[in-house]
Formats: C-alpha cells, sequence, structure tokens
C-alpha cells in the first residue's frame, strides 16, 4: 500500500547528535598592539557561541531568547546578536513559535539524525497544514541506504485511512516517495541504488523490472511527481513529490496517501497540486535557513 498501511484502527509495527561547528579566523594586518588584544576576544566569542549551540543542542524542540540567555548566562542582546547572526547564515532556524533549533548547516556539520531533526521541524508546519486541507495521511521520507525512511506522518482522522509510523522502512520501487526519492538523486547514486532492488510484487499492478523502472523514474523527472497506484497494496493511492535542498538536490519527499474510494481518479489532479506546493514552499523553507 502506499507509503503505509491501509488501516481503521491499528498501525503498522514500527521497524540527537552532536554538531559541530568550525570557525577560522584570518591573520590579523593591525599593529602588534591592537593584535594582541584581539588575540584573546575570538576565544571569548567562540565560547559564547558554543554555550549557545551546547544549550540548543540539549534542547532538540528549540529554545526561545529568553531561555537560551537563562541557559547561557548571556545578557538577551548579546545572545540575540550571536542567534541573529547564526541564523543568517543558516546555522540556527527559527519556528513558527519563535524557538530557535539547529538549522541545516550546522546539522549537516553533524550525524544524520540531527537533519533529519532539521527537516521535520522545517517540514512540520507545512505538512499540517497539507493534512488539513487533503483530509489524508501525509509523510516526510528520506533515502536511508536504498530504502525509503519515514520521518514525519501526520495520519488522517478518518476511521478508514493510510497508517505508517516514524521509523518505517519501505522498498522504493513501489512506494511514491521512493519513487521520487530516487527520480532526483544525482545519476551516479542512482546507479549505485537501482540494482539493489528486487522488484517483488506486492499487488500485480507492481512494477516488475528495472526497465520499466527507469521510464517511471524519467517521467517523475519530467512532472516532479510521482504516484503509487496500488502498487504497494490493493485498494490504495499515494502521490508524492521532491523537497530539494539550496543546490537543487532532493533533500526529502513528502506525500499524500489514502484509499482509492477518496483518492478517486477524478480527485487526484487536485491531491498532487496540493502535494507539489507543500513541497515547493518546504524547498523555499530550507533554502531560506541556510
Amino acid at each position: 500500500m502506499p507509503e503505509g498501511a491501509l488501516a481503521t484502527a491499528w498501525h503498522l509495527p514500527v521497524d540527537s547528535s552532536d554538531a559541530v561547528a568550525t570557525t577560522l579566523y584570518g591573520r590579523s594586518s593591525l599593529p602588534v598592539i591592537r593584535a594582541r588584544e584581539s588575540k584573546s576576544a575570538p576565544v571569548g566569542v567562540v565560547g559564547k557561541v558554543l554555550r549557545i549551540l551546547e544549550a540548543l543542542d540539549a534542547s532538540p524542540t528549540g529554545l526561545q531568547l529568553r531561555e537560551i540567555s537563562q541557559q547561557t548566562s548571556l545578557n538577551k542582546s548579546t545572545a540575540y546578536r550571536f542567534v541573529a547572526h547564526l541564523e543568517s547564515e543558516g546555522y540556527l532556524f527559527r519556528d513558527d513559535a519563535g524557538a530557535y533549533v539547529v538549522g541545516p548547516k550546522l546539522a549537516r556539520l553533524g550525524a544524520g539524525i540531527a537533519y533529519h531533526a532539521t527537516l521535520r521541524n522545517i517540514s512540520r508546519p507545512v505538512l499540517t497544514q497539507l493534512a488539513k486541507e487533503t483530509t489524508e495521511t501525509v509523510n516526510l521520507a528520506v533515502l536511508d541506504g536504498h530504502d525509503v525512511l519515514y520521518l514525519e506522518v501526520l495520519e488522517s482522522l478518518h476511521s478508514f485511512r493510510m497508517a505508517s509510523q516514524p521509523g518505517m522502512h519501505r522498498p522504493p520501487n513501489c512506494t511514491a516517495l521512493g519513487k521520487v526519492l530516487l527520480a532526483f538523486l544525482p545519476s551516479e547514486q542512482r546507479e549505485e541504488i537501482l540494482p539493489m532492488l528486487t522488484f517483488e510484487r506486492a499487488t500485480p499492478h507492481t512494477i516488475p523490472n528495472l526497465a520499466r523502472f527507469r521510464k517511471e523514474l524519467a517521467r517523475v523527472v519530467q512532472q516532479s511527481l510521482a504516484m503509487d497506484d496500488q502498487e504497494t497494496d490493493l485498494g490504495a493511492r499515494c502521490v508524492a513529490a521532491p523537497v530539494l535542498d539550496e543546490s537543487g538536490k532532493v533533500a526529502a519527499a513528502i506525500s499524500v496517501s489514502g484509499p482509492i474510494t477518496r483518492m478517486s481518479r477524478d480527485r487526484i489532479q487536485a491531491f498532487a497540486l496540493a502535494t507539489k506546493k507543500a513541497a515547493r514552499t518546504i524547498s523555499a523553507r530550507l533554502r531560506h535557513s541556510n
């Protein structure tokens, strides 16, 4: 079933890291006496910045400026000067509630888990709005090796709905999310993954071989959209679109999934347009935070 299992009241079983910032200081061309004065200044600045980053690392959901000031013993004006600069450089991100969280640039200097948390923070308001508009289950996913890893799942409130959970893994060849993630990968990375796919047929609609799958990926790139039309489970459909980072590379994919009774062929275009619009919004937020 696309992006999750069709459910009434049950769910499928479910299958922060340190960020490092390095600051480089060039040699000063000022007279020796001035250089001696400035020699200790960067140390104090770095210490204050590290205190801020350590406080945020211990609070994955983010901190308000007042909380940063309290936890680092910096006055609010000093704390604001540092966090505002870190935000402008993409190392911090301010969420809709005004809390500062680790941004994509800084997360990339750490482990993937931190970057996943950043993706969730940036995407969640948009995913919430998409779920309200479509009333269906909304998903955020990335590639984990050659599998699709679900990072965020906002389930539909319908009693008959798609049910997935964060942490779930699925094969990419029969899911709309997986098709998008593979289609927008750099070609050399995609060619490393494609030979690993087994193309086990979950339903009569599952793509059976690599040749047909390559044609499907070409269509996905052309349309910036993928569909799972009962390819994982009978009775369910899903549409997915790519989230692109500042370099134009695929950072994640989002999808809307539901039963074919509600995601009918005459309504699928509306779901597709809403999903693509949300993906573009998240992409813009991701680029802006960088």
